[in-house]
């Protein structure tokens, strides 16, 4: 990843957010901090060759994080007006939740509803119609999740260095990670259900609504991890991704 790559300039974005953030907003600082670093290795693993169209993965992890950039600029600027459900419940959070808390919630709005939408800005329709095409673009996909399966313990050790833990949370280490790992993988099957709902829909017609509705679904379940409790443990048996219905 060089200094002129667009993910090294990604970075810099979200490091200035990173640095400008006011003491009021420091809760923000567990997930944007998390998802910078994961950032950085996905540029790590396309310099690695870990992808099969790696021009293709760096544009669309760009799009991806500008979904969120968006999202986070936004609520600076005009609070809730402009900002969607998923993300107004991540950002309104309690400041006092645990950083883990913080940084599930950013990665359950981002992944939910954002990651569908930032693989239709780069797979166009005619892509669709190429069985071969798809079938890459979807392995490079799942390939994330080994980049992303790579970060839990290093970000769990950030996450441990915010504060202390309980004893149940020191205990419950190893099945969280073994948790994030698979929740991780159950969200990407279904966004990929999801992009293919969504697209469908752009082809045919009704593409707000699905978008709609893949919003409410996607809010809820940060309303869910809201909930007091094991979050990771709960996800291992509900389920971290939602699923668009049929039309």
């Amino acid at each position: 990843m060089t200094d002129a790559s667009p993910i090294a300039d990604v970075v810099a974005r979200m490091r200035q957010r990173l640095d400008a953030l006011p003491a009021d907003l420091a809760a923000r600082r567990h997930f944007l901090g998390t998802y910078l670093r994961t950032t950085q290795a996905v540029g790590r693993a396309i310099d690695q060759a870990r992808f099969e169209d790696p021009e293709w993965v760096e544009i669309w992890d760009v799009r991806f994080a500008e979904l969120y950039l968006q999202a986070h600029d936004a609520d600076l600027a005009t609070g809730a007006a402009g900002v969607p459900r998923p993300w107004r419940l991540a950002f309104d959070a309690p400041p006092d939740l645990p950083a883990l808390g913080h940084v599930l919630l950013g990665i359950n709005a981002h992944v939910n509803y954002d990651l569908p939408q930032a693989l239709l800005a780069v797979i166009s329709d005619d892509d669709f119609l190429d069985r071969r095409l798809m079938a890459r673009r979807r392995r490079d996909h799942e390939r994330i999740d080994a980049v992303l399966a790579e970060r839990v313990a290093a970000e769990d050790g950030e996450l441990a260095a915010t504060g202390p833990r309980s004893l149940l949370d020191r205990v419950l280490t190893p099945l969280n990670r073994l948790a994030s790992q698979r929740f991780l993988r159950e969200s990407r099957q279904k966004v990929w259900h999801n992009t293919v709902e969504l697209q469908q829909a752009h082809v045919n017609g009704g593409y707000e609504k699905r978008l709609g509705e893949l919003e409410v679904l996607s809010a809820a379940k940060v309303a869910d991890l809201l909930r007091p409790g094991q979050v990771l443990l709960r996800l291992a048996v509900t389920g971290f991704g939602v699923t668009l219905p049929p039309p």
